[in-house]
């Protein structure tokens, strides 16, 4: 029998070479790179057709891995981590947002669940500014009208959207993202202004040349561009509510690259039907990948497939994340991005 001793948490670490590679069973297919890595390291089970798992899939898969790698496409709920086996110790999320995972449900089975943080920041950023851009601009409406055959030819008030330098930009969720989607607006002549639990630090701010909000529905109210930077949490779930959508400008600018569930996914489609706002730029869906039908319709309003982080070196950072993680816990170690309930990384 194989020497073993008491690690982080107690968990039994392997302490000789050659000892059993930890099972590590992983949901959706990654970057070559990381899977070859982690085949190196680990006894890697991968997904080589990039199916999403169904739940019977799930079920399997925590009976029999040492360590689970998902993504916000698996939902790693009380019922799949009751079903798992003494063997799983580590749910070793591929993303930052862990919304998809119970928790509590995991903390009381004595799991430990990491996160990818830090290195998808300026990825999404950059996408959010692209949105920000593109939503009063009229981008994709103009590119869509090009490719349909229907551009007659330059005129004085064809396609007029409206100016960004100038415009006030109010940032919801004031972290790593909305910090450095604020450092790129600037760039641009926004104005700067965000709500958050607190504010940031004051050097911070000074930098950002930042105003904070605590009331939200008073920033919602002056704000032309709004920007949803936030984690979906239980007390950001429709956070933008239809009364908070109702305190905005007809001439506002929503956009979301955080989690769709943050916005009233329907009250905002009255609100753009009805021009109550002017467009909005949408990356996260309520009930992705379903899209409701409505948006799909409205020309005002640019549409992205969840594609805040799909750049080729964020997605391999993200899986030397998840592998740092996995071999500081096996090690014994603490791993580095562990998440805690109620604590957002």
């Amino acid at each position: 029998m194989l020497p073993e001793s008491l690690g982080w948490q107690g968990q039994v670490v392997l302490t000789v070479p050659g000892a059993r590679k930890p099972v590590v069973v992983v949901t959706r297919k990654l970057p070559e790179a990381v899977e070859v890595r982690m085949m190196e390291l680990f006894t890697a089970r991968l997904n080589i057709d990039d199916h999403p798992y169904s739940n019977a899939e799930l079920l399997a898969a925590v009976a029999t891995a040492d360590v689970l790698v998902p993504t916000v496409t698996d939902r790693i709920d009380a019922a799949v981590i009751r079903a798992a086996g003494p063997q799983l110790k580590l749910i070793a999320n591929f993303g930052v947002g862990v919304n998809h995972i119970d928790l509590k449900a995991a903390e009381e089975r004595g799991i430990t669940v990491t996160n990818t943080p830090g290195v998808l920041t300026e990825d999404t950023a950059d996408l959010t500014m692209a949105l920000i851009l593109a939503a009063p601009r009229r981008i994709a409406e103009g590119e869509r009208l090009l490719r349909a055959g229907k551009w007659q030819g330059w005129a004085p008030t064809f396609m007029l959207g409206h100016r960004i330098a100038g415009q006030r930009l109010g940032i919801i969720g004031m972290g790593r993202i909305g910090q450095a989607v604020a450092r790129r607006a600037r760039g641009f002549g926004l104005s700067i202004h965000y709500h958050n639990r607190h504010p940031v630090a004051e050097v911070t701010e000074h930098e950002l040349e930042a105003t904070y909000w605590q009331d939200l529905d008073q920033m919602l109210a002056h704000m032309d561009i709004v920007s949803v930077n936030c984690p979906l949490t239980d007390e950001t779930r429709n956070l933008l509510s239809a009364r908070r959508l109702a305190k905005l400008q007809p001439h506002a600018v929503v956009v979301n690259t955080a989690r769709g569930a943050i916005i009233d996914e329907a009250a905002l489609c009255d609100m753009l039907e009805s021009r109550k706002i002017a467009a909005a730029g949408l990356d996260v869906f309520e009930n992705a990948p379903h899209v409701n039908p409505r948006l799909l319709k409205l020309e005002n309003v640019v549409l992205t497939p969840h594609m805040g982080s799909a750049t080729f070196a964020g997605r391999i950072a993200m899986g030397e994340k998840v592998i740092i993680n996995i071999r500081s816990f096996v090690d014994g170690n603490p791993p580095p991005d562990r998440v805690i309930e109620g604590v957002t990384t």
